[in-house]
């Protein structure tokens, strides 16, 4: 089998539906399998995952990066590929994808190169490759440096996000790129409360060509909503560090800085009124992560 699509819920039927129905061609024909680890949705998403074909599986939630773990490690194909429920695939993204996971054991770079040519495109039209060798830390401790083959074992695919229904293009949040892709047992999430992120055994390259598409926030309320969320998450990652101080700087002066550098210097102000409330709302959630850090070591010391 090639392909495993990993993703984990919590009442996202708005959202799982249009996610499965766009990794349909990747999984079609026995090509693949999908797998949903779901934490006890109440509304119909585990009704609609299984009618997309999707094996199920109901888990208490364990944190973002060990529920996703727990998805990895169900998988049975030769290559990985996790989405977050509120995610698809842009049109064209899947043929990408699935010339990419052709061989089991990946690709080299001249390998994808020759397979670009083939196909009568140029190889820098659809991957480039990264320099730097991608360290996971544990993911299998029998792997040895000489057992890390010279083949490619993930891919950065780039990700368009949406903010009230609009693809904000500025202030760094185009082409963000993620590691979603990679092949089974060299990569895992980093154990993090939140911002988790794919640990890689191997070398990577990032595709050019494609995207995924994030409809992340709908609405200003999806917005707060989440970003209370994670910023309570956020401050218990401060805390960890070590007793946190209430700081004018953190507080203030950081989330005021974040603003200017976002919508000014990395010209967030061209994506019109919506990059205004996005970089405006991000630097309150900024502000928000240190308070309640500073709230959460005092409950601690007392």
């Amino acid at each position: 089998m090639q392909l495993s699509v990993v993703i984990i819920t919590f009442n996202e039927e708005a959202n799982i539906a249009r996610t499965l129905g766009s990794v349909q061609p990747l999984v079609a024909d026995g090509n693949g399998e999908i797998i949903v680890v779901d934490s006890g949705s109440s509304d119909r998403t585990v009704e609609i995952a299984k009618s997309h074909g999707a094996k199920v599986f109901v888990e208490d939630w364990k944190g973002y990066a060990a529920q996703k773990n727990s998805a990895i490690d169900k998988a049975t194909g030769d290559w990985i590929l996790s989405l977050d429920a509120d995610e698809s695939l842009d049109v064209g993204t899947a043929k990408t994808i699935f010339a990419l996971v052709s061989k089991p054991e990946g690709l080299t770079s001249r390998e994808v190169e020759n397979l670009a040519r083939s196909q009568g495109a140029d190889m820098l039209d659809t991957v480039e490759t990264v320099i730097a060798y991608e360290e996971g830390f544990g993911i299998n401790s029998a792997k040895k440096a000489e057992d890390i083959p010279l083949a490619l074992s993930g891919y950065w695919l780039p990700r368009k996000n949406h903010f009230l229904g609009k693809w904000i293009k500025h202030g760094g949040f185009w082409p963000d790129h993620k590691l979603r892709l990679f092949r089974r047992g060299y990569g895992r999430f980093e154990d993090r409360a939140v911002h988790e992120t794919v640990k890689l055994d191997g070398y990577s390259a990032k595709v050019k060509s494609g995207a995924l598409i994030h409809h992340s926030y709908p609405s200003l309320s999806d917005y707060i909503e989440h970003m209370n969320r994670y910023s309570s998450l956020g401050a218990e990652m401060v805390v960890t560090k070590g007793k946190v101080g209430f700081s004018f700087v953190n507080i203030l002066l950081r989330p005021w800085f974040t603003f200017i550098y976002n919508y000014f210097f990395r010209l967030g102000f061209l994506d019109g009124r919506e990059g205004l409330l996005l970089h405006l709302y991000h630097a309150v959630y900024v502000s928000w992560k240190y308070a309640k850090a500073w709230e959460l070591s005092r409950t601690q010391q007392s």
